[in-house]
């Protein structure tokens, strides 16, 4: 039988700690190849544990491998050899001592070019204007002059035909995620990219038990790998994923609206959070806007348009859970103050959003240009292969030079530098994870120090 002590104050769900202990005794050989494993029953009832959380843990193992079925007997481990899995590099990888000159951090935008003057002018307008407004309750769903701008702006940039009762306005995508957790319910399987944002892993797994991960390919979320975890409810970023920078093919989308439409309860989350910043050709249309049965919630935020310390975010829902959110959700206050989403509402009304927008996808794309030119040339070029940077504000970038991921953050650190690995976007550890893959932001640094840092990894790296 098996035994395990679960531990309770780690935060990592039972069913994970259950599936790496069996995981870990197959690969160490103490459960041997073709060995039958203990019925579900058997392990809730020693454990003292919901059988819910063996058939989870038990479906993620045959998901990936480990273990498989036969009708009527049980589950048995895989007969096979199992190749030596590494371990998961550790975040912290370099002395905390070490001042990173250039840190290419994802999470930055160009604060400078924030146009403080006019939003200044504008706020001052509302004061002015609209004094009576900025002290009373708003609609839980945010003001209606703000919803009416960001409808006109997604028929005019992304091609949707959204009501502006559709829209509702909070503090971020993170809070307007908890949101959705609550509309749709935490007894569902929520489905995750892996890699992906970690943040929204963790947002899941804090309001249920049930999160999966989801692989990626050349394509995006892998649509074959959904049915095997029993998920109805899946949160992806086709247009740019984070941190790969693949954009999903209309293909792909069309198998996760089929899968979609194919039960009551299943609905796709697709994250937009950067979509404005394409550098070639036009915005790839949203996944909501080829939906026609109402599953899919669209999410954006103004954080990497405008500045992150702006909370303002958006999701759109489809007619039946509109109706379902006034039901069971309407007692929640709007989180993000009046006075913002007025001078945002008055911003976007002038016109100052969309030049705001084009000024800064020049910028980007001049950045951009500047660090994969730096990159690409001298010693180093001839190590490196990079994607992801046709969108967005990162580049994913192979180095074939013989150094392991650690080795690589390490020795960037000892020049002054700070990437990240791929690794620490992996809410799920797999075996075949890439380990000489980093992430580099751009948007937060200038012309000169993106040249500065290329640099210094060219020293680093050859």
């Amino acid at each position: 039988m098996i035994t395990l002590s679960f531990d309770t104050e780690s935060g990592i769900p039972l069913y994970q700690q259950l599936y790496s202990h069996i995981k870990k005794e197959i690969e160490r050989g103490n459960i041997k190849s073709g060995e039958k494993l203990p019925s579900k029953r058997a392990i809730s009832s020693h454990l003292k544990i919901s059988i819910v959380t063996v058939e989870t843990a038990y479906a993620q193992l045959a998901a990936e491998g480990y273990i498989y079925s036969k009708p009527g007997s049980g589950f048995y481990a895989e007969n096979m050899a199992l190749p030596e899995i590494k371990e998961s590099p550790s975040p912290e990888i370099v002395p905390e001592h070490i001042q990173y000159k250039y840190d290419f951090r994802t999470n930055r935008i160009d604060t400078g070019s924030f146009p403080f003057s006019v939003w200044a002018k504008l706020s001052r307008e509302v004061l002015s204007e609209r004094s009576d407004e900025l002290l009373n309750a708003c609609s839980p769903q945010g003001i209606l002059q703000l919803r009416v701008k960001i409808a006109e702006y997604l028929k005019s940039f992304r091609g949707m035909t959204v009501s502006p009762d559709q829209i509702f306005i909070g503090a971020g995508s993170e809070y307007l995620t908890g949101l959705i957790i609550q509309l749709l319910g935490r007894d569902n399987a929520y489905g995750v990219e892996n890699p992906g944002y970690r943040k929204i892993y963790r947002i899941f797994s804090a309001n249920t038990s049930r999160v999966f991960p989801i692989p990626m390919d050349e394509k995006g979320a892998c649509a074959d790998a959904i049915a095997n975890f029993g998920i109805n409810i899946l949160h992806v970023t086709p247009s740019h994923h984070f941190p790969l920078g693949m954009v999903m093919p209309v293909s792909r989308r069309q198998e996760l609206l089929s899968w979609a439409y194919s039960r009551s309860d299943r609905y796709i989350i697709e994250d937009d959070y950067d979509s404005e910043f394409r550098f070639s050709g036009r915005p790839v249309p949203a996944l909501y806007s080829m939906d026609k049965m109402g599953k899919v919630i669209y999410i954006n935020t103004f954080t990497k348009s405008l500045a992150p310390s702006m909370r303002i975010s958006y999701m759109i829902l489809p007619q039946e859970l509109c109706r379902r959110y006034t039901d069971r959700l309407d007692f929640y206050s709007c989180t993000v103050p009046v006075f913002e989403q007025l001078t945002l509402a008055k911003f976007m009304d002038k016109g100052h959003f969309d030049r705001h927008i084009s000024r800064m996808k020049k910028i980007y794309r001049q950045r951009r240009d500047i660090l994969m030119e730096k990159l690409s040339e001298g010693r180093l070029k001839k190590f490196i292969d990079i994607s992801g940077c046709d969108a967005g504000m990162h580049l994913l970038i192979a180095v074939n030079n013989g150094m392991n991921q650690r080795e690589l953050l390490s020795s960037a650190a000892q020049q002054g530098v700070r990437v990240y690995g791929l690794s620490e976007y992996y809410s799920f550890p797999v075996s075949d994870m890439p380990d000489n893959k980093v992430v580099a932001g751009f948007s937060g640094l200038d012309c000169q120090e993106l040249a500065e840092g290329a640099e210094a990894l060219e020293r680093a790296w050859t």
